[in-house]
């Protein structure tokens, strides 16, 4: 072989070993940030196409609306847990410690991340409350009537 095409074979060979364990290493580095979504049926029957569940000890996303009358806070602490609930009508009891959103109550659609501890139980490091979407904050609602008034008097002008 030719010394100047072993020297080309030599440096492709080492770029393409060098860009695949940085491809590999960034991989690894994400694999342990992702979160997927669970809703609780998914959690305790398993994901709908592959009838997937999630392991234990797995960090999860899970979204579903608080059941009513299942908020327990305790008395000295920010400690909270409360059941989640979904269309499929499997519950799941969530775990936190913390200060919970203005917007959480019991009725209330949210989404949870945290730690799955068993089957049917998740200890939450964060928790985010939906709004419904049709909300609107009142200075808006108040322009949108201010709008809607001086479209009519521009009608009635002409």
């Amino acid at each position: 072989m030719n010394p100047r095409r072993k020297k080309r074979l030599i440096i492709t060979s080492a770029l393409v070993i060098g860009l695949s364990l940085s491809v590999g290493l960034v991989l690894f580095a994400l694999q342990q940030n992702i979160d997927l979504f669970y809703t609780p049926t998914e959690i305790v029957k398993g994901k709908n196409e592959t009838g997937e569940k999630p392991q234990i000890g797995q960090r999860l996303r899970i979204g579903g609306m608080v059941v009513n009358g299942s908020v327990k806070r305790d008395q000295t602490s920010l400690k909270v847990s409360f059941d989640l609930i979904d269309d499929g009508g499997e519950r799941v009891t969530i775990f936190f410690d913390g200060i919970l959103p203005d917007l959480f109550r019991e009725g209330q659609g949210i989404v949870a991340q945290g730690v799955l501890l068993n089957a049917t139980q998740i200890n939450a490091f964060e928790v985010l409350a939906k709004h419904d979407e049709e909300y609107m904050p009142p200075e808006v609602q108040e322009a949108i009537k201010g709008m809607k008034h001086l479209k009519i008097n521009k009608k009635q002008e002409y």
